[in-house]
């Protein structure tokens, strides 16, 4: 069996990246699959301190999580198309949609 803190540790790196990725890209699609990541993270989290003290609830809650997921990814993804459609760039720093 893989000890805890192996799985702790693989969860910091990812959400080390997702986050380090998070706040340095400045694309809208790179910012959205960086959060991805950092809930990825979080469900790898859930999962190992589930196994370690077996436990179900963790499991559970990480399939919620995915779920929630693909949900925020879908809504996120057609936002930032639709972006792309009415200004031809997805650049954060350039948007100002909702000022008049």
């Amino acid at each position: 069996m893989i000890p805890l803190n192996w799985y702790l540790a693989l969860s910091a790196i990812v959400f080390a990246i997702g986050l380090y990725g998070f706040i340095s890209q400045k694309n809208g699609i790179r910012i959205l699959m960086c959060v991805e990541l950092m809930l990825n993270a979080a469900n790898i989290n859930l999962v190992a301190f589930s196994t370690y003290n077996d436990d179900m609830s963790g499991q559970v809650f990480a399939l919620f999580s995915i779920a929630l997921a693909a949900a925020e990814a879908a809504i996120g993804f057609a936002i930032m198309v639709s972006i792309y459609r009415m200004r031809d760039a997805i650049n954060l720093d350039e948007l100002n949609l909702l000022r008049w």
